[in-house]
């Protein structure tokens, strides 16, 4: 008995630990969710992902497309009839705060949809 309520009581605090750390602040991305991302292909860097118009941290234009999958920290946008693949795990996200719906993140520095700069994530 003793051994069972210790193994709850390990995986209860186990489970509170990988919340506790999860990646805050990140937005979520979901099939079928249209979105904004960097249409530059598979050689460009920058991997912007944003919920809103707006220019890639490359500079260019984002296009809008499709999530057309999402396993793990991976999201396949399907651009101007492309498959682009985007980590949903960003360096970069929008420095607007919990109140932000542009939901953009980057894997370079730049400017997130709102306008505003994109901050490192810690």
């Amino acid at each position: 008995m003793r051994k069972t309520v210790g193994c709850v009581m390990m995986a209860g605090m186990l489970l509170m630990a990988v919340v506790a750390f999860a990646d805050k602040g990140l937005p979520v991305y979901n099939k079928g969710d249209a979105v904004y991302s960097c249409a530059c292909g598979e050689g460009c860097e920058c991997k912007t992902m944003s919920r809103k118009e707006g220019k890639c941290a490359c500079g260019n234009k984002l296009g809008k497309g499709t999530v057309s999958s999402v396993e793990g920290d991976k999201a396949v946008v399907t651009v101007a009839g492309k498959d682009l693949s985007f980590s949903t795990k960003a360096k970069y996200i929008c420095g607007c705060g919990d109140a932000c719906t542009c939901g953009t993140i980057s894997q370079k520095p730049g400017t997130c949809g709102c306008g505003k700069p994109l901050k490192k994530v810690e």
